[in-house]
């Protein structure tokens, strides 16, 4: 196609990123084309993403000047952020300021923004429910993200603000598949009681934003969320012991229990996993599954999720 509409995508040799970049590129047709935006352009990843037919810019979110450089000429841009490189709310803010504010420099016509909830909007922070975290937050990495939705409205930014849910793919990196216990039983431990986790393949995210892009301007200044399903504790250990073939037992465990847990963030995500189970009525109603099928109709679920992946899953003490 002729002049096809330039879309940046920010985290493109990452997870959501890079399911975006790779949606666009599997559509050559579809009017799109990506410019991926990264600060290793020699990155392997980077490298691979050029090989597929990406144009692959180096840019710092912490350098204003080559955001708006990395941006010019471009229809559309994916923003989001990696808090976990840091650990710093401060540091994601100023980041999203600096995206934000290249997007209105360059008077981008489409941006999304990859947020989640201020949950000190449910969970004020003299609200002694769950403990607050370095001083001004319950659940730092949500509450950055949330209370930086309106800099983009403010800056004037036509965006939409994409609400995503819990990775599956946590269960491969971030230590949160089944552990082997010295009985020999895999055990699934969450912090959520009986109550349901909204949660997705992360490259679903990046397909479901590619179905609003498609939209052209139709969700421009909506939030929407999205969600592969909806599962309990214990819908997601029968899963996960028909995938592997032997029996996963599922472990609630509070979330005090969680926090003490000693790994860096287990204070954060602990409290994440608490908003999520005192809140579920309103964390599970904002993220429908029908929506994301809408927008990607190739979307998993986790059973089939896990045919793809059940032997990536560390199964180890």
């Amino acid at each position: 196609m002729s002049n096809p509409k330039i879309i940046a995508v920010f985290g493109a040799t990452g997870a959501q990123g890079g399911g975006l970049a790779r949606a666009i590129l599997d559509d050559p047709h579809g009017g799109f084309t990506v410019r991926a935006i990264t600060r290793d352009v020699d990155s392997d990843k980077a490298r691979a993403l050029t090989e597929l037919g990406a144009e692959v810019v180096a840019a710092d979110v912490d350098d204003a000047s080559s955001l708006r450089r990395a941006l010019e000429g471009a229809y559309g841009a994916y923003f989001v952020t990696f808090f976990w490189a840091h650990f710093s709310p401060e540091k994601e803010k100023q980041e999203i300021r600096n995206m934000a504010a290249a997007a209105k420099a360059v008077d981008l016509r489409h941006a999304i923004w990859s947020t989640l909830e201020d949950t000190r909007l449910w969970v004020p922070l003299e609200d002694t429910r769950m403990p607050t975290l370095m001083e001004h937050y319950k659940v730092p990495h949500f509450d950055a993200k949330g209370e930086s939705d309106r800099i983009f409205t403010e800056m004037g930014v036509p965006t939409t603000f994409l609400l995503t849910s819990f990775y599956w793919d946590n269960l491969i990196h971030f230590g949160m598949g089944p552990r082997r216990e010295s009985d020999g039983h895999l055990v699934f431990t969450l912090p959520m009681d009986d109550k349901k986790l909204p949660g997705i393949a992360a490259e679903d995210i990046g397909r479901c934003a590619y179905g609003i892009f498609k939209q052209g301007e139709r969700y421009i200044g909506r939030t929407v969320g999205i969600a592969g399903e909806h599962l309990t504790g214990e819908q997601m250990a029968a899963a996960l012991s028909d995938a592997f073939g032997e029996e996963v037992r599922y472990r609630a465990i509070p979330p005090d229990v969680y926090r003490g847990l000693g790994f860096p963030g287990a204070d954060d995500l602990g409290n994440m996993f608490q908003f999520k189970r005192d809140f579920e009525a309103d964390f599970c109603g904002a993220r429908d599954p029908a929506v994301a099928r809408a927008l990607n109709p190739t979307l998993k679920s986790f059973r089939k999720w896990l045919e793809i992946n059940k032997d990536r899953i560390p199964r180890g003490g």
